[in-house]
């Protein structure tokens, strides 16, 4: 199970880098086109702008680890062990309870923008901002596991290779 996790890992982070490349190709051409040719492109800012929307919702729900997220842990940090369980579970709960209950009116919203196209490449709205609605699933499952692993310690050496607490 640890070797497939560490190959989706591994193909999350292609999927990332591969997006940033094809965003830096897209800027470099829209340079070119712009002050070499006097030739600005619409469509080169459009997809720089959604190609770095899918960027940061795709490597936040599934590039980074949860200890790359920003946070502000100074209580957290000087807790017992005990404490911080507390807190994670706290907050895991919090986070994945708010995520799923703002799931389906989010989805609607999303949904909602089918009718609108983009201004130069004229996809479809829902299609550009469907990555949040990933994000939120994902989001919700990473925190529910976590919630577990804070009630049952035990389960985090079935998937990663860190100690129990």
């Amino acid at each position: 199970m640890k070797r497939v996790l560490r190959v989706l890992q591994s193909t999350a982070d292609n999927i990332a880098a591969a997006m940033l490349a094809a965003m830096f190709i897209t800027f470099i051409v829209q340079i070119v086109s712009r002050y070499f040719f006097n030739m600005p492109l619409a469509w080169t800012e459009e997809v720089c702008i959604t190609l770095w929307l899918w960027l940061v919702f795709w490597a936040s729900a599934f590039c980074l680890k949860e200890t790359d997220h920003i946070r502000f842990d100074v209580l957290y940090a000087v807790s017992p062990r005990k404490i911080q369980r507390v807190l994670a579970l706290i907050a895991a709960l919090g986070i994945a309870g708010g995520m799923a209950y703002a799931f389906f009116p989010t989805w609607d919203y999303i949904s909602f923008y089918k009718i609108k196209k983009s201004a130069n490449l004229r996809i479809h709205l829902n299609y550009i901002f469907s990555i949040y609605g990933l994000f939120m699933i994902v989001i919700v499952l990473r925190y529910s596991w976590s919630a577990l692993t804070q009630i049952f310690p035990r389960l985090n050496s079935l998937f990663s290779d860190e100690n129990p607490s």
